[in-house]
């Protein structure tokens, strides 16, 4: 294997592998090293959001991952003799907006394995038992000494993508700083069990005084529960199955319940920690490497996979030509995501030892389907009319028939490494002649739609009259244009050339 590529990704949990599809897909030249010797064993991670699933329909991951999964139970909170049964997650119906409108049940091993399978399929490996050390910066990029079972080498590369978790090498390599607190007196055991003594069919919680708790859910495609059991200071953290079953007794006063076996386990502590920026140099940092999270909410793991969705393309990009400065919005369009999701997630967290009862519910904002770049680098506040969908929001699915009488989806449409440009209306469509697309990069890929073609798309975009919608890659509006016959190409120029390589000539 050479040793240089365009780009070297470090750690191949579900962040680092969903950038290696994406760029795998994008024919870059890439290397993914990953410290282990073998894939994440563990549940850790189980809730896979709308907004994630729909990232996992776009890189052909969906497939596979989703009979591995379920809706989530309802919860059965133990309060003395009565379980009292309780709706966490509210299950929703598909819409033509919203086809996978459902939290998925599903652990964190099984997502990793997904993707990976994935990645395989499209042609792409993880390189395990192989570590970063250090890496320096050169003239065309970066100079990363890895160590591997064939010993201590060099990959020169241009650009480095940090998912190596919360002990980042990448981060610490960089100098940037990791903001944020670790409460050392805060533990929690989490852990992936077999035991006896309870109905799968409710995700179990014995919620108790001065902040302690213990639950336990069924892990779909198993036998398997995952426990979280939150220590006393003064408790000992022994992960033995027979200290752990002498906890779950005394927690619960019921000996027929009985832990068999512990397959997966570790003490986890909150610590809640955001990057100080998410660049340095053409060093990039991704997943739990920029933000750690409380397992509450489902947060962390569909933060880094989206992370990984919105850096993909612009690595890719700049590799074809486009302006370096396209790599800078990829922090100011992240980090701001992120630090909103860990105050979510804290916020569950620490309403589990205050309203245990509250702080279980979920609603419709940890779903992630309305969140927003509007404001950021490529989308600026100012200059927009359409009181619809705007640019840096989530591009919606919508059925549409042509002006060639076809009918589909548009997520069938945005599937794929390319730009979407819809034209509505008979203006917008007649300009589609005049655009000169770069022949380096992403492509475009058009879609023609009469006036009166598609009421449900013109009612979720918002669209009062003849439009283009530019869609980038990673499904997230690029712009909305009214404009007159004359300037469609100028809006295209305005709005689009941050993004794009130069034109030949």
């Amino acid at each position: 294997m050479g040793d240089r590529v365009e780009v070297l990704v470090v750690g191949a949990g579900p962040t680092g592998l969903t950038l290696a599809c994406d760029l795998q897909r994008r024919g870059v030249n890439f290397r993914l090293i990953n410290a282990a010797d073998h894939g994440f064993e563990g549940s850790r991670a189980k809730g896979v959001q709308p907004r994630t699933l729909e990232v996992f329909d776009d890189l052909g991951v969906l497939p596979d991952l989703q009979p591995r999964g379920a809706l989530y139970p309802l919860l059965g909170i133990h309060i003395g003799p009565l379980t009292l049964p309780l709706v966490m997650i509210k299950n929703h119906q598909p819409t033509e907006d919203v086809p996978h409108g459902n939290t998925l049940l599903v652990p964190q091993f099984e997502t990793d394995a997904s993707i990976r399978r994935r990645l395989e399929e499209l042609g792409g490996t993880v390189e395990y038992s192989t570590r970063l050390v250090s890496y320096e910066e050169d003239f065309n990029g970066l100079v990363a000494t890895v160590e591997g079972p064939a010993g201590t080498e060099q990959i020169h590369t241009r650009f480095l993508a940090g998912a190596d978790g919360g002990g980042s090498v990448v981060r610490r390599n960089a100098g940037i700083d990791f903001v944020g607190t670790t409460d050392e007196s805060d533990r929690m055991i989490v852990a992936d069990v077999t035991l006896s003594g309870l109905s799968r069919k409710r995700w179990h919680i014995w919620p108790r005084n001065r902040g302690r708790f213990m639950a336990l859910c069924p892990l779909p495609g198993s036998d398997k529960f995952q426990l979280m059991l939150k220590l006393r200071p003064d408790e000992e953290a022994d992960l033995s199955r027979d200290a752990v079953n002498r906890l779950v007794q005394e927690f619960v006063g019921r000996a027929k319940l009985r832990v068999q076996e512990i397959h997966w386990a570790s003490v986890w502590r909150p610590n809640i920690r955001l990057a100080e920026r998410y660049r340095s140099g053409n060093a990039f940092l991704a997943g739990d490497a920029a933000h750690v999270h409380p397992p509450t909410g489902a947060q962390g793991l569909n933060t880094g996979i989206q992370d990984a969705y919105n850096l993909g393309w612009k690595l890719a990009q700049v590799l074809a030509g486009a302006p370096d400065a396209l790599l800078d919005t990829y922090g100011t369009e992240r980090q701001p995501v992120a630090a909103r999701v860990l105050g979510l997630s804290s916020e569950i967290y620490a309403g589990m030892s205050n309203r245990p009862l509250a702080a279980a519910k979920r609603g419709d904002e940890e779903r992630q389907l309305a969140l927003t770049y509007h404001g950021g680098g490529l989308a600026p506040d100012g200059g927009e009319q359409n009181e619809g969908v705007r640019a840096g929001d989530r591009a919606p699915d919508a059925r549409y028939t042509d002006n060639y009488g076809h009918s589909g989806r548009l997520f069938d449409v945005f599937r794929g490494p390319h730009f979407t440009l819809i034209a509505v209306g008979d203006e917008a469509i007649d300009a589609l002649a005049q655009i000169n697309w770069p022949g380096r990069g992403a492509q475009l890929r058009t879609v023609a739609i009469a006036a009166d073609a598609a009421p449900g798309l013109r009612r979720r975009y918002g669209i009062q009259g003849p439009a283009h919608i530019l869609v980038r890659p990673d499904g997230y509006v690029a712009y909305v244009a009214y404009v007159v016959h004359d300037d469609w190409i100028a809006a295209i120029d305005k709005h689009a050339q941050l993004m794009l390589p130069p034109l030949a000539g």
